[in-house]
Parts: structure tokens; C-alpha cells; sequence
């Protein structure tokens, strides 16, 4: 392999990820974090919706009722939760579960994502949603919530309250969510790099590093 070959233009990582998703957030920062010291490998992050709750009511539910719906008791869950900060906690991601007292519908999350692509706002927004949701306990299904939050990525308060408002764009993160299915994937994250190079779960950055040099060696090798 010629190691002074360019690397590509802009090598593709898609994520397939939920906010309601503890180990999303996880992936999501530990890939912020590889990215950020690996500026090199220009990369370009396409967010792919997954709805890990797809039968929550529009307007979520209360943390605790969530909690024993999915887990079948408070207690397991919060022994959960409590395992998943202190792995987040070695990595400098601070969990604040306590915070969280509801539990979104995400739907709306995900549609502002898409829409927030448009002004190039979307990759900051989708870690803006995480940090309101598992720092802030923020209600990210709230139009409010969101709103405020796009607000402070510069995107016009009025428009985005108005397409919030308008349903647009659930069809399409419902039929992403299908799609992930019929793919196979069950669980989140998942992170397709170029097209050809899958990994799931909240991996490490280290692993990450080396599945994306695979990529960017293939595609030079094309």
C-alpha cells in the first residue's frame, strides 16, 4: 500500500443511531471525539433514523412507567443506567439519568435532524439532542425544546417551529426505520463506513480509527 496516497475526498460514515438510546449517545460522542483528533480523514456523517420505541405515544410517557415497561422493574433499569454511566464517566461523558423524568417520542427529533441537513446544521444539532436529553433531562420531543435548540445552531426560530409544526418528514424516518430492519439491524448504533464496512454498539474509538483506515485503504485502492 502507497502510504503517501491521498486520503478520499470524503469517505461516508452513515450512523443508524435513536436519542433515546443511552449506547447511541455513547457512539455518537466517542466517534465526536475520534473525529475531532483525526481531522485528516475528512469525513462526512449521514444520520439514518431508528426508532427504538416505534409504539410510543406522540406525546411520550412518564421515565418511571417507561421504565418498567421496558424493563420490567425501576430497580433493574436504574442498575442499568447506573452500569452505562460509569462507562460513559471513563470516557469524559457524563450520563445524568436522574434528570430524564419523561421519555420522548423521537420522531420529531429525527425529522428536525434531516431538515437541519439542509443549512448544514445537522451534525451539531444530533449532539445538542443528546446533551438536552441525557444531560439536561430535557423533553426532546417537546416543539419547544427542539426548537430553542435549532434556534442556537442559527436556524430561523419561526421556520422550524412551523415545519415542527407540520408533520413533514415523519414518513421518511418511518421508512428509514423499516428500511434498518430489513436490512438486519435490531439494534443501535450501527456505523456503515463507505458503504461496505459495518460495525455495531457503542465502540471504542480505537476500533472506530482502525475500521475507518480500512475504508479510506480500500477506497484508495479503487
Amino acid at each position: 500500500m502507497n502510504i503517501l496516497a491521498p486520503m478520499p475526498a470524503r469517505l461516508a460514515i452513515e450512523i443508524v443511531y435513536d436519542f433515546v438510546c443511552p449506547w447511541c449517545y455513547l457512539g455518537v460522542k466517542r466517534l465526536g471525539f475520534l473525529l475531532a483528533r483525526r481531522q485528516d480523514l475528512g469525513v462526512e456523517l449521514i444520520w439514518r433514523p431508528f426508532l427504538l420505541n416505534p409504539d410510543m405515544p406522540r406525546g411520550g410517557m412518564s421515565r418511571t412507567d417507561y421504565m418498567i415497561r421496558k424493563f420490567g422493574a425501576e430497580d433493574r433499569a436504574r442498575r442499568l443506567y447506573a452500569s452505562i454511566a460509569e462507562i460513559g464517566a471513563a470516557d469524559g461523558i457524563w450520563f445524568n439519568f436522574p434528570a430524564i423524568r419523561h421519555t420522548p417520542n423521537s420522531v420529531d427529533a429525527h425529522r428536525l435532524v434531516r431538515h437541519a441537513g439542509h443549512s448544514g446544521a445537522a451534525d451539531a444539532l444530533v449532539e445538542d439532542i443528546f446533551n438536552a436529553h441525557f444531560i439536561e433531562g430535557a423533553d426532546i420531543g417537546s416543539h419547544a425544546v427542539l426548537t430553542q435548540l435549532a434556534a442556537g445552531r442559527g436556524m430561523d426560530r419561526q421556520q422550524v417551529a412551523a415545519f415542527l409544526a407540520s408533520g413533514q418528514g415523519a414518513e421518511f424516518v418511518h421508512a428509514e426505520n423499516l428500511h434498518a430492519h430489513r436490512l438486519g439491524i435490531n439494534g443501535v448504533p450501527c456505523f456503515l463506513i463507505d458503504g461496505e464496512h459495518a460495525i455495531a454498539g457503542a465502540q471504542e474509538t480505537e476500533v472506530l480509527e482502525r475500521l475507518i483506515e480500512l475504508a479510506c485503504s480500500t477506497a484508495r485502492e479503487r
